[in-house]
């Protein structure tokens, strides 16, 4: 199963990326009078969905949808995948990996899906697990500190492309060591309870 590239496109606000609206054919419409049967069965199950999340959090969830919708026809499909892969930097994507995300959806991914399919994997979840899974992959020896300088080149060079500024600014709670080494798990404990841990 892939891992679905929300969490870099979700951290930033992008203005000018509302959907555009299409013009259909008349053979767009019978495929999509054929979808539409295949969609009432995902939808009946997604119905409550918007009630799993805040206003705030389903917002998001629609700016990344809209990212990951790269040609804006309100359906996310392989291309669109790995369209949005590659401007994460992740080339390498398999097919079968593309396919067995897209599978998760059971039918065309609309938004209402994709939300859905978050849903279910976001349940339970801890919010620090959460983003302590997201500095894994910066942090292959598992030590817990990723490197400053490193970082920040990641984030403004990959994906949203952070401005300087903006990462100076994430970094202002971020314990770093003497050598310049960020502390994520500190910096974990302190997005997600509001202050510092104590060291034992």
């Amino acid at each position: 199963m892939g891992v679905w590239p929300i969490r870099g496109v979700v951290h930033k606000t992008h203005p000018g990326i509302a959907p555009q609206p299409r013009v259909h054919s008349q053979s767009d419409m019978a495929s999509k009078k054929a979808s539409n049967k295949r969609q009432r069965g995902a939808q009946k199950s997604c119905s409550n969905v918007f009630s799993m999340f805040e206003q705030s959090q389903i917002q998001e969830f629609k700016e990344a949808f809209g990212c990951i919708d790269q040609d804006r026809d309100g359906v996310i499909k392989k291309q669109d995948l790995k369209e949005t892969y590659a401007q994460l930097g992740k080339l390498n994507v398999q097919d079968e990996e593309l396919e067995a995300m897209l599978s998760e959806g059971k039918g065309p991914i609309n938004f209402t899906v994709f939300l859905s399919l978050f849903g279910e994997k976001l349940n339970g979840t801890d919010p620090e697990d959460t983003i302590l899974a997201a500095f894994k992959p910066f942090d292959p020896n598992g030590t817990g500190f990723v490197n400053k300088d490193e970082f920040k080149r990641l984030l403004m060079n990959q994906a949203d492309k952070f401005t300087a500024e903006e990462v100076d600014q994430a970094f202002a709670l971020a314990p770093i060591d003497p050598t310049g080494n960020i502390d994520y798990k500190q910096l974990c404990y302190i997005i997600t309870h509001g202050d510092e841990k104590e060291e034992s």
